[in-house]
Parts: C-alpha cells; structure tokens; sequence
C-alpha cells in the first residue's frame, strides 16, 4: 500500500465507489459491491454509493444498471449464430448498446474467439430493438469482441443485406466478405433523429498493418496467411461500404474498434467517436456524484504507466480533483511509484498482491480481498467523527 501522507481525510458525506473491472477476475460493479460489503461492515453508518466504471466494453450494461439504469433483455443471435439473452441498458430516451453483451467471449462456447466466422449481428439486433423502444441517442461501446466481421453483422442485425454475385445472403464472418458483391440497405431503419454515440478507446483503422485483422484478429487466434485473408475481406467491405453510404470512414478513430464494428457505426450510421471512460463518466453524472463525497474509491486490475495514459483510474482520479475531492485506488497489482501515482491525483493505492502474492489465487479470491483492504481504507481515510476530530 502506498499513501500520501499529506494528504487528510475528508469531512464531507458519503464514500463513492467507481472502479473499473479486474479483467479476468470481476466486473466493475462485481468489485463496487465488494467494496461496498467491506465498508459497510467497518463503517455501516457511512452512506455508499455505487458507480462503477465503464469504457464500452465488457459490464457497460451492468455498470449502467448499477447507476440507475433499467435493463432490458433481448433474444438476439451469438457470435457463433445460437440464439443468446443479451440485454440493454436503458435510462429514459437514451440506450446503452454493449457488443460484447451479444458477440463477447462469454458469449462463445468454451470462450474460444472467432475470427473468420464470428458474427456481430447481435449487437445490431439489439440497436434495432432500441430503435422500436422511440430513443433519440444510441450508445453503442464496443469493446471486448470475440468477432472480427467489421461489423458486417452490426448491418445485418439493422436490417441490410450483403449479398455475393448470384445475390444470395453472405454467411457471416469477416473472410467470407472477400465474395461480397453488393449491399441492399432498403431495410435499415431511419436513424436521422437518433444520435449514435460510438464508444471506443484507442482503436486503430479498419484496414492495413494497424487494422483489425492485423491486430484484433490475430489476438483472437489468427495465423498471418488468414489474417491476409480477413483483411482482404475487411477491405471488399470498406469499398463496397463506403461507396454506398458516400461516407468514409475506413481511417477513421474507432474504425478499427470492436472487430471492426466501429467502421460499421461510423459509416452506415453516423456515429460520433468518444473516449469510452470519460463519455460514460459523464454519461452515469459523476461529477454531481463526487462533488458532496467524503472518498472516491476507484481501482483496476493493473495500476502502470499505461494505465495512466488514459486508464480508468487515472481518469476518475482527474474528474474527483476537479470537484475537490480526494481518491484511493484499489488494484491487483501496481508498479507505479508514489510520485507517478501524485501526479495523477491518486492519494492512495491498495493492492490484492499485498495481501496474496500467488497471482492466480489472487485473482480467484479477488472479491474477498477487496473487502480486506477495505479495513486499511476505512482506517486511514474515514474515521469516526470523534476519531477524526482527535
């Protein structure tokens, strides 16, 4: 554990819980309650409140559910073409969209990805059944895909057609886009009044060395040979996408995102690209959150430098700074030194390795180990008012 010294507790209200997951361990809102669990057993008077982090990928929903939003389920196609529930999350006329909900590993039998075959379909289901519920403001995050069609799916799932030369129905995957010939979009809904809002961090183009297959599909399991192939197909798409809408957007931030989804969103759709943490930030009102709070608590499975170039941590730590309010991290593990965590507004960090050095068993009882540290947490950052008074 790592703490600035200089730095007192707050005398202010309730303790706000907003990290992001413990990729491989537990979802954001899994690690809030744990935390939540932890706290109210040392401090059970204190007050909680729940928000965990999301970026568009994997737990957006439940993430949004946990802030207040309704969720809604939907039978939509997997990635591997079974039927699955998947769901929605929905908070008065704006969606929250999450592709790994309807074409994530989870949702893969044995967890294994599809990189040729997988289909995003899904996901366009569920932007189709957002549309039949009159919202004016899709957000579609992107990502944790198990698939890589650029999101050829997504299209279909809306109501396009991809079509070979003998006019036939292409079967999904991004290789088998290599026989796309023509695309019939008369069934796409009009999107003209619906805002769409792509939620994606950091992703490359569509296309080339940086592009999907290149990076996201050999990821996901692919040889270079069938990467070449996917990317041949990613391509026909792109041409024969972008001719049709008269929008490109191949190159485009986010294009690559998803398995290519975000070129789907950018393209057929209109969609504007937002960082993923800052937008849902503001999207769930975390500024209103942490203005009256006693402690941000927020945290991730690695606290390195990478996670300060834009991590959840370090992103939340900066939106607690602007309302005054001072921030704890809780992590798996961390490399960063006291001043590289100062300089990025986190007063304190706690680590699960601390407590359980075996990396594996760490990560099997990671929710039990939040709740130990919240035992320093609440010791050193929320003592009892005559405590502190003292």
């Amino acid at each position: 554990m790592f703490a600035d010294d200089h730095c007192a507790p707050s005398p202010r209200g309730h303790v706000l819980l907003a990290p992001d997951r413990f990729r491989g361990a537990l979802e954001a809102a899994e690690v809030a309650r744990h935390l939540a669990a932890g706290l109210r057993r040392q401090r059970p008077e204190l007050p909680v409140l729940a928000a965990p982090v999301a970026d568009g990928g994997e737990g957006t929903v439940n993430a949004a559910v946990a802030a207040g939003w309704r969720r809604v389920p939907v039978e939509v196609c997997g990635p591997t073409g079974r039927p699955v529930t998947a769901a929605l999350a929905l908070n008065g006329d704006t969606a929250i969209v999450e592709l790994a909900e309807a074409a994530g590993a989870r949702r893969v039998p044995g967890g294994e990805p599809q990189p040729f075959g997988g289909t995003s379909l899904g996901a366009g289901q569920l932007m189709a059944h957002a549309v039949r519920l009159g919202v004016r403001r899709i957000v579609l995050g992107v990502g944790d895909a198990a698939c890589a069609d650029g999101g050829a799916g997504l299209v279909q799932g809306l109501g396009g057609r991809l079509l070979d030369a003998l006019g036939r129905d292409l079967p999904p995957g991004g290789t088998a886009l290599r026989s796309l010939h023509a695309l019939d979009l008369r069934g796409l809904p009009d999107l003209s009044r619906i805002e769409v809002i792509l939620a994606a961090d950091g992703a490359g183009p569509l296309v080339g060395r940086g592009g999907t297959a290149m990076t996201q599909g050999l990821r996901l399991g692919a040889g270079r040979e069938e990467a070449r192939a996917l990317d041949a197909g990613l391509r026909r798409w792109a041409d024969l996408a972008e001719a049709a809408v008269r929008r490109p957007a191949r190159e485009r931030a986010g294009a690559g995102a998803g398995g290519g989804a975000g070129f789907a969103a950018l393209a057929f759709l209109g969609a504007k690209n937002e960082p993923g943490v800052t937008f849902m930030l503001d999207l769930f009102g975390f500024a209103e959150k942490a203005r009256d709070a006693r402690l941000v608590v927020t945290g991730e499975g690695s606290l390195d430098v990478r996670a300060l170039r834009g991590g959840a941590s370090a992103t939340v730590a900066r939106a607690a700074a602007r309302a005054g309010t001072p921030v704890v991290a809780v992590t798996e593990r961390r490399s960063l030194t006291g001043e590289r965590l100062r300089r990025a507004r986190i007063q304190a960090a706690y680590t699960l390795t601390d407590i359980e050095r075996d990396l594996d068993r760490c990560r099997r009882q990671a929710g039990s180990l939040l709740e130990q540290l919240t035992v320093a947490i609440a010791a050193e950052w929320l003592p009892p008012a005559r405590a502190a008074a003292r």
